[in-house]
């Protein structure tokens, strides 16, 4: 057996792609901090250019220290390649503007992320490129919203901030007998605690502002598929778009991926005290965390989720004014949109990320006006619980 294939997640993450020996004895890798990259003659740059020789030509179209990220990622999510980019939002319109054209029409899961929501929505305005939200987690609605137009099917799982589930083995099938692209975002789950192209999926990508960063210190995206669908991508939205990952930004992603599996053990340790705290707490109408027994999606949440995460979501009894109350007060824990950092980060979808989304659509996906989610951190258990609890004591 290769042995790349014995190593594990860990090992793969902290190793994979990367040889010290061939950078002076570098323990860590260099960043190539460069705009452009000299050819030896004319005849190199012409082969370079023409796609006949391998190599570097200008940052934009790649470089060593973004390609040895995509290479890694990659490795990490079982693909053959990857695209990274300047942010996530990069990332998802790169994945349509590539694949889809005019007239196409996308299924989407239901409580999709505010920024998809809204770019969706402009390009069916601009690019009559059509799309239906769904509520996924009913396998056999999905069947009924197919168009003979439909060209993609988009998940996110679990869904940002209700936290349903999608059965990625049996849409993937689904997805193959029609003949559409299966696409998931993969942000709130990273590659360590779900694999969505071991179940079938056709691409993957990220968020990697997120876990995959984990620090808040960068903004990226990633995008990992099959060679030729990756290259079809990074021609269409890297070469003649734009949203391009710095070297910097990939050498701090590199960073991130060599602690992911050990923060993510922490985030969903964490995670599931705070959900088991919550889920008694006499001020919470509802809590929505797929670790917990009572969440309806439980058995597929251990059937294709290695863990359930550092993310989760919850009513506060009172409505808008009993979630204001709470997130003013908290003090550990910040008030802060984005998800995956070390750091504790409580926000109210209805009137940050999910604002941009009308609000019959916003109820028909479950964001109520009272509805936090909560990005459990790498903090003490304890404190977040204490936090939290002296908070409520302002909810009345």
């Amino acid at each position: 057996m290769d042995q790349k294939k014995k190593m594990g997640f860990s090992t793969q993450a902290i190793h994979a792609g990367y040889s010290s020996k061939e950078h002076y004895g570098s323990l860590t890798p260099p960043i190539f901090q460069t705009s452009t990259f000299v050819f030896n003659d004319v005849e190199e740059g012409r082969a370079r250019f023409s796609g006949e020789q391998e190599g570097y030509i200008y940052t934009r179209l790649g470089s060593p220290t973004v390609k040895l990220l995509e290479d890694r990622i990659a490795v990490l999510e079982g693909a053959e390649a990857a695209v990274a980019f300047g942010s996530g939002m990069g990332a998802v319109s790169a994945v349509i503007f590539s694949l889809l054209k005019s007239g196409d029409h996308i299924i989407a899961t239901d409580a999709i992320y505010g920024g998809t929501y809204s770019f969706f929505s402009m390009i069916k305005e601009k690019f009559d490129i059509d799309f239906t939200l769904i509520d996924m987690s009913n396998y056999e609605e999905i069947k009924k919203y197919i168009r003979p137009n439909t060209k993609m099917i988009y998940i996110e799982t679990p869904t940002n901030p209700t936290m349903k589930l999608v059965d990625l083995e049996k849409v993937a099938k689904l997805s193959k007998e029609l003949g559409t692209i299966s696409v998931v975002d993969n942000t709130v789950m990273s590659p360590y605690l779900q694999r969505p192209i071991d179940l079938g999926i056709d691409i993957v990508l990220h968020s990697a502002t997120k876990y995959i960063g984990g620090h808040g210190d960068v903004i990226a995206g990633l995008v990992v598929g099959r060679k030729e669908t990756m290259k079809t991508i990074k021609m269409a939205a890297l070469k003649n778009v734009g949203s391009v990952m710095s070297p910097f930004d990939a050498w701090l992603l590199l960073r991130g991926l060599k602690t992911l599996s050990v923060r993510l053990d922490r985030h969903s340790e964490n995670a599931m005290r705070i959900a088991e705290y919550l889920e008694q707490h006499p001020k919470v109408e509802k809590i929505y965390y797929p670790g917990l027994a009572s969440f309806p999606q439980y058995e597929l949440a251990k059937k294709q989720m290695k863990a359930p995460g550092g993310l989760l979501s919850f009513e506060v009894k009172g409505g808008l004014q009993a979630g204001i109350d709470l997130l003013n007060n908290v003090k550990i824990c910040k008030l802060a949109v984005s998800l995956g950092d070390i750091d504790t980060l409580i926000q109210h979808p209805a009137s940050m990320t999910h604002s941009t989304v009308p609000i019959e659509e916003r109820l028909k996906m479950g964001i109520t006006d009272g509805l936090v989610r909560l990005s459990v951190g790498l903090e003490d258990a304890n404190d977040i619980i204490a936090d939290l609890e002296q908070a409520f004591s302002f909810v009345k």
